[in-house]
């Protein structure tokens, strides 16, 4: 497996409450080519865990307003704080906004007893 396709441990279960949400960074790459870093998010909505690149489809923008702060004023949406899109939370389908009909890149999510993982994207 290489490496940029490893998992990254992002929390332990117990640090993401429903409907909170824990942002990390992912290191894309390795010493040898063009590393890069990418932003993530994941969180829990009704004791799920979902996880996303942080990165608006439309301009490829980070989403959040604030740290941590991804939802609309209803708790309902995430929502670009740029452009104001919006996206369902359990498919990161773009529903409202410029890049209708597209959606957030999603992550592989792992959760143990112990750890909430993400699988680095290719």
């Amino acid at each position: 497996m290489n490496a940029h396709h490893s998992w990254h441990t992002v929390c332990s279960p117990d640090d993401l409450a429903d409907d909170s949400f824990r942002e990390f960074t992912l290191i894309k790459g390795s010493a040898e080519d063009q590393t890069t870093e990418q932003r993530g998010f994941v969180f829990r909505r009704s004791g799920k865990v979902y996880g996303y690149l942080n990165r608006c489809p439309h301009l490829g923008i980070e989403l959040n307003w604030m740290p941590g702060r991804f939802m609309d004023s209803d708790n309902c949406f995430i929502q670009c704080s740029t452009h104001g899109a919006l996206f369902l939370p359990d498919s990161g389908e773009c529903i409202a906004g410029p890049c209708q009909g597209e959606a957030l890149t999603p992550l592989d999510v792992a959760e143990s007893r112990d750890s909430i993982q993400v699988r680095r994207p290719e």
